[in-house]
């Protein structure tokens, strides 16, 4: 995920600041995802009314409400277990 300027951006904003005023100063900005990309409004919009104490409140939130475009392979997990009727990989004792 690349903030492309917009985490400079959140990090200049005075603050506490509230996900509307985030979103009428910066709604526009583009996030560049895996898959796409997402502006801050698509983002915060996801979110409830929300006052951010500090940027990196801001960021969290930014981060943890992208879309499923931000992520590779979608329901794919390395970490499920071996179904019944398949081969799985070869046990390594350390």
């Amino acid at each position: 995920m690349r903030f492309n300027g917009t985490g400079e951006l959140i990090d200049a904003h005075e603050y506490p600041a509230t996900r509307d005023e985030l979103v009428s100063a910066y709604g526009d900005q583009t996030i560049e995802l895996q898959n796409g990309t997402e502006t801050i409004a698509d983002v915060l919009g996801r979110l409830g009314p929300e006052t951010y104490e500090t940027a990196d409140d801001a960021r969290t939130a930014l981060t943890s409400a992208v879309s499923h475009r931000a992520i590779g392979r979608r329901f794919y997990s390395d970490r499920d277990p071996t179904m019944l009727s398949e081969d799985g990989p070869t046990p390594v004792s350390f």
